[in-house]
């Protein structure tokens, strides 16, 4: 009996190599085409998807569904079922997700449930574009860290929509002023996030050619209106449970 499993073990993974084999075809044609994703999930016209933390469930959402309001349309009617799979298997191999039940951890591998768990699938939901969290904060090693990593989860949801954000400040070029996260100011040049709009959109200028003062008029309300207050409360709960002070 014991060799039978072990050889269903093998059967099993073989198989899930040969979909994600399959997927890597796929993509190839379908994603990598210069003006999208680039080779093996890098960076081209569309950013890079290889190494990002992204999960089975997210990838797969955002394949079937695509991102609204960007240029990742859904390839639900455009792909068959079988290379569907394969290409969301793909794409979770680039991320070390390689299997196909996934469930919402925490740190200490102990299984996310009730708001904690719904709160981990609104973090990153694709459906919600570029409104969701992960467009700018990156949590147990999931999204994109344009913003501080998170060291105090807010204490009520009216707290976070009234939270203090001390690192904006207001950046003026060529006559344009915009709120803006300094990265880095030196006498190479000028890297900085433009919170003008959402994803935001990081930019670079010659040496003292950007100019930037305290404050701003810029608020992190006005950045998590594609939430609910009951969403948002379970996005508290999730970060509660996976950010330890």
């Amino acid at each position: 009996m014991r060799v039978l499993a072990i050889l269903c073990t093998v059967a099993l993974s073989c198989a899930a190599q040969n979909v994600a084999k399959h997927g890597e075809q796929v993509f190839a044609k379908s994603c990598a085409t210069g003006y999208c994703h680039g080779v093996k999930g890098g960076a081209s016209g569309a950013p890079r998807l290889a190494g990002r933390g992204f999960n089975q469930a997210y990838i797969n959402n955002v394949v079937t569904r695509g991102i609204p309001g960007t240029g990742m349309a859904s390839f639900s009617t455009t792909l068959s079922p079988a290379d569907l799979k394969a290409v969301v298997a793909y794409v979770a191999t680039l991320n070390g997700a390689a299997n196909t039940e996934v469930e919402e951890q925490a740190p200490s591998g102990s299984v996310l449930t009730g708001d904690a768990a719904r709160g981990a699938r609104l973090f990153k939901e694709a459906v919600r574009g570029f409104g969701r969290c992960s467009t700018c904060h990156e949590v147990d090693g999931f999204g994109i860290s344009v913003a501080q990593p998170i060291a105090q989860v807010p204490a009520s949801v009216a707290a976070l929509k009234a939270l203090a954000t001390p690192d904006v400040k207001t950046g003026a070029v060529d006559g344009e002023s915009m709120p803006v996260l300094v990265l880095s100011e030196g006498k190479q040049g000028t890297l900085f996030y433009d919170l003008t709009s959402t994803p935001p959109v990081e930019r670079n200028g010659e040496p003292g050619s950007v100019k930037f003062a305290d404050g701003s008029t810029w608020r992190h309300s006005s950045v998590i209106g594609a939430y609910d207050d009951t969403e948002l409360a379970a996005i508290l709960a999730y970060l509660r449970a996976v950010i330890k002070p």
